[in-house]
């Protein structure tokens, strides 16, 4: 019987993620990248501590330096829609900074790798913060699951912190056997962790969180404004049948930055704009509801791509599930549907 060790089946996984979004055509070309890289560290790391290979511990720090930035500015073009700028060049230093160290044989390196990914991940937990409930790229309507994932990188660059900081502990105690088991131990909690995070992305219960009003404001005439020119937009062109639709994507049809526009719907209604858009959508599907057709076709018609989001935003919104309400009103939409803002 063939046993891998754990460092190479979390390649695996990883490998096959990052495949998985290039056959998609996906446009998350950082976050493929960093699956690929990790997938790379994860056989480095195995042919190091599990076979002994000479020049994958000499590649182990470096490949591992160049995940933390990595993350960072998947986080900044993926997760927030920004353009790689010529000072993102900055991030190079700390794999440049470890080749340096590496031929030095210096002891430095064992303190500046997990301060690096210490760093990286606060960094990405803040900027997360900062964000707000609406992240720009990320499809409308999937609940908190793309805050998710991506707190999940961040918990995933700490854990790797504390565990190499664990291994350079047992190597300055001399106790240099029980290195390839502390790394399988921390693959093997890395993997619980994706595990999670696909359990959670499938089992949410959905609760979105609103975003933070600024203290003491309220909507602007330019807030009503755009709103007015986001309910236009939503009438007339529908755009919320596309299950794929982002904030980002309406922003640009606006003529406005998507920050802009998440706070003017976030000030007009209360609500952030993935609740908003899903509002617009629940409409839809209890006009198809009213029609005679059936859930399923009512999800599709209102640009939903999973059941359990679609059942879920439906009891939000009404009180009911699909099929409850399509009896209880199988007519009069004008009277029963809900509003555009997402009220029962």
């Amino acid at each position: 019987m063939i046993a891998l060790p754990m460092p190479i089946v979390l390649s695996l996984i990883l490998g096959f993620q990052a495949f998985r979004i290039l056959l998609r055509g996906r446009p998350v070309p950082m976050i493929a990248a960093l699956l690929a890289l990790l997938a790379f560290q994860a056989v480095i790391n195995a042919l190091a501590l599990h076979y002994g290979v000479a020049w994958a511990r000499l590649a182990q720090p470096v490949s591992a330096m160049a995940a933390p930035p990595l993350a960072w500015l998947a986080w900044k073009t993926d997760g927030l829609g920004q353009r790689l700028a010529l000072r993102d060049a900055v991030h190079a230093t700390g794999p440049l900074v470890a080749i340096a160290l590496r031929f030095q044989q210096s002891l430095l390196l064992e303190l500046v790798v997990p301060l690096s990914f210490l760093c990286y991940a606060a960094a990405l937990a803040l900027g997360l913060r900062k964000a707000g409930a609406d992240l720009p790229r990320m499809r409308l309507g999937q609940g908190g699951m793309p805050r998710l994932v991506w707190a999940g990188i961040a918990a995933a660059l700490a854990l790797s912190a504390f565990s190499d900081m664990g291994i350079a502990f047992a190597v300055a105690r001399g106790h240099t056997a029980q290195v390839p088991v502390m790394v399988d131990l921390a693959t093997s909690a890395l993997l619980l962790l994706i595990g999670a995070l696909a359990l959670a992305a499938d089992g949410m219960t959905g609760r979105e969180e609103i975003a933070e009003l600024p203290s003491g404001s309220g909507p602007s005439e330019d807030d009503h404004a755009l709103f007015a020119r986001l309910e236009d937009l939503m009438q007339s062109r529908r755009p919320w049948r596309d299950p794929d639709l982002t904030l980002a994507q309406l922003a640009r049809r606006l003529h406005v930055p998507a920050k802009r526009l998440s706070v003017a719907v976030n000030l007009v209604t209360g609500d952030n704009i993935s609740r908003h858009v899903n509002a617009h959508r629940i409409r839809a599907a209890c006009e198809a509801l009213s029609s005679g057709a059936t859930a399923t076709e009512a999800m599709l018609e209102a640009g939903f791509l999973t059941k359990s989001n679609f059942n879920r935003e439906f009891r939000r919104i009404t009180g009911k599930t699909p099929t409850e309400w399509q009896a209880a009103a199988p007519a009069a939409v004008s009277t029963s549907a809900p509003s555009a803002r997402g009220n029962p």
